[in-house]
């Protein structure tokens, strides 16, 4: 069998549908719907299953992808060794960050490493903080960038940067002209908060427990931008650090207030990889140039 059928099998996996697989291959649909329909005949077992939504994998399909992402993985990374021992410094980086790095800092990152290495093609996605870790266990990125992570087995930290919680308001709000604010001043009014798999969320909850306080959750969303737009609006407050709302600060759309909470004033963004795999020289570089760039 191909090996390319099987690179062709795990982006239909990691991306959720075979035309999406398709795009980020650059290949036609038909010929990665060929591919696997040759290597379900000769496994004899069905491998996806079609959905409206997508695909969803088989017992058999999950078994496969287990064992394979990995061979994949390697394959990639050895192809772009051999590219760099030509002198190409070609390959591509895949990083998954949360929305405050995306729209704050990665643009500029981004932009200056393309200057040395114009080659390198990046895939960038914006994800939540559970799901980047998730990620890069499972081998499917090479960097994550998220939010008041801690210690987790087999990942491991290359930098912190520091990102404490503040409170985002409208500077119509009666609370805009306060210098600072307790989590009980946050829970007496609306909010809109991230989902709990954002680790902002994760951080804001369990501080709230440990006071036995209850918020006035009017909206969770897993967009951050949502969380702003309804700050913005007047009445409802947000939170998070002052990355995310850098623009509308400096627009006097929002201001951050700090909150006199230990924990909520020591988070931080810390920039990951797995601890047990070798990153491909593309990776590796970008690596050192976003820990040089950010903090």
């Amino acid at each position: 069998m191909n090996l390319n059928t099987y690179k062709y099998f795990n982006e239909v996996v990691a991306s959720g549908s075979i035309r999406r697989a398709a795009d980020r291959l650059h290949v036609a649909p038909s010929a990665i719907s060929r591919q696997i329909a040759l290597l379900e005949h000769s496994l004899g077992v069905m491998l996806l299953e079609r959905t409206n939504t997508g695909i969803r994998l088989t017992p058999a399909g999950m078994m496969l992808e287990r064992f394979t992402r990995k061979m994949v993985r390697d394959l990639d990374r050895i192809h772009e060794s051999i590219k760099n021992l030509k002198g190409l410094r070609e390959g591509e980086v895949k990083i998954w960050v949360i929305e405050a790095v995306v729209q704050a800092i990665l643009p500029r990152i981004v932009t200056e490493f393309n200057e040395n290495y114009p080659a390198i093609q990046f895939s960038i996605y914006s994800e939540s903080s559970d799901r980047t870790i998730e990620a890069i266990m499972r081998d499917e990125i090479d960097i994550g960038i998220v939010f008041n992570m801690g210690e987790r087995p087999g990942i491991e930290v290359i930098k912190r940067c520091a990102a404490p919680i503040q409170c985002l308001v409208s500077p119509k709000h009666p609370l805009a002209d306060h210098d600072s604010l307790t989590l009980e001043d946050i829970c007496a009014w609306p909010i809109a908060l991230p989902v709990s798999s954002f680790g902002l969320r994760q951080t804001f909850d369990k501080n709230i427990r440990n006071l036995h306080l209850n918020p006035q959750s009017i909206v969770n969303t897993n967009n951050l931008e949502l969380t702003k737009a309804m700050a913005m609006a007047g009445r409802t407050l947000t939170i998070g650090p002052e990355q995310i709302a850098t623009k509308e600060i400096q627009q006097n759309l929002l201001r951050a207030i700090p909150i006199e909470n230990e924990a909520m004033q020591s988070a931080t963004i810390e920039i990951c990889v797995h601890r047990d795999r070798s990153l491909s020289f593309a990776a590796h570089q970008f690596l050192k140039h976003i820990c040089k760039e950010i903090g």
